[in-house]
């Protein structure tokens, strides 16, 4: 087997030259658009050669909902003969035309929060974040359980999935980029937070729920490295100002002076107070 490559020879580069019988049939063409109305069929656009004796007439599209479309209608004749036959006859979108979304199966097309109350998602049989139950995991806590048991579940997450769950729950809003964890202080991480509870297994070490019901992801999981302003250790530091203590002063113009005269004393009341200055001076 020596080298064939100077015997291959190389495939013929030459474009198709426009048949001229071929390009005349327009009306042809245009005739051959049945589908829809002729007031549809809008004007000639232009005849490409796709072969010998092979052209395709393309025709504007008029229905309404398809701007940008073309008609294409592929025509050909026998060698020799000036009798033009259609091939075939399609719509086809334009470089501008109005296209439809791509196609996507179901499960990719489901986003968060679509599953409501009364749904239904069945997981597929091949699903590759889920491993058949009885398969030995690097998850501490799923084969804990499923020895215990001897029965566990059917199925539990396999490394791509947990890889996938951790890495989704990190991103999103209750990770370290969250706007509440950027704003809160740097201390104020959740894995030093007294409601924080750590989740079991594998996954332990990075995430676990918020349990403080002022806290606005109580309930939800939260990285490790998550955080906002109710951190169990967050405090507020309160600084006592003392109060001086004034000296009591006197205003002495503030005090008005009032003149005090003597009272009429009477028989009873003068005998009475000379007792008691008796008494009080000694004498008798």
């Amino acid at each position: 087997m020596g080298n064939n490559g100077g015997v291959t020879r190389p495939a013929s580069a030459r474009a198709p030259r426009l048949d001229q019988v071929c390009a005349a049939a327009v009306e042809v063409a245009r005739d051959a658009i049945t589908e829809v109305e002729p007031t549809d069929v809008g004007d000639h656009l232009q005849a490409v050669a796709e072969g010998d004796r092979v052209v395709t007439h393309y025709f504007d599209c008029r229905m309404a909902g398809y701007r940008g479309w073309r008609w294409a209608v592929t025509v050909t004749r026998v060698p020799r003969s000036r009798h033009v036959t259609i091939c075939e006859t399609v719509l086809l979108p334009g470089s501008d035309a109005m296209l439809a979304p791509g196609w996507l199966p179901w499960q990719e097309r489901l986003q968060p929060g679509d599953l409501g109350p009364g749904d239904l998602l069945p997981s597929p049989a091949d699903d590759e974040r889920l491993a058949p139950g009885y398969l030995l995991s690097d998850d501490p806590a799923v084969e804990e359980t499923a020895w215990e048991l001897g029965l566990g579940r059917a199925r539990v997450l396999s490394r791509e999935g947990r890889a996938d769950t951790a890495q989704r729950w990190y991103d999103g809003d209750h990770g370290p980029d969250a706007a509440i964890s950027t704003a809160a202080p740097a201390a104020a991480r959740c894995g030093t937070c007294g409601f924080y509870l750590p989740l079991a297994g594998s996954l332990r070490q990075s995430f676990g729920a918020c349990g403080n019901f002022f806290a606005p992801d109580d309930g939800r999981v939260v990285s490790a490295d998550h955080g906002c302003g109710a951190h169990s250790e967050t405090l507020v530091d309160t600084t006592e100002t003392p109060v001086a203590e004034l000296p009591t002063i006197y205003d002495d113009s503030a005090v008005e002076a009032v003149p005090v005269g003597g009272a009429p004393r009477s028989r009873r009341g003068g005998r009475a107070g000379g007792a008691v200055r008796a008494l009080l001076t000694g004498q008798r």
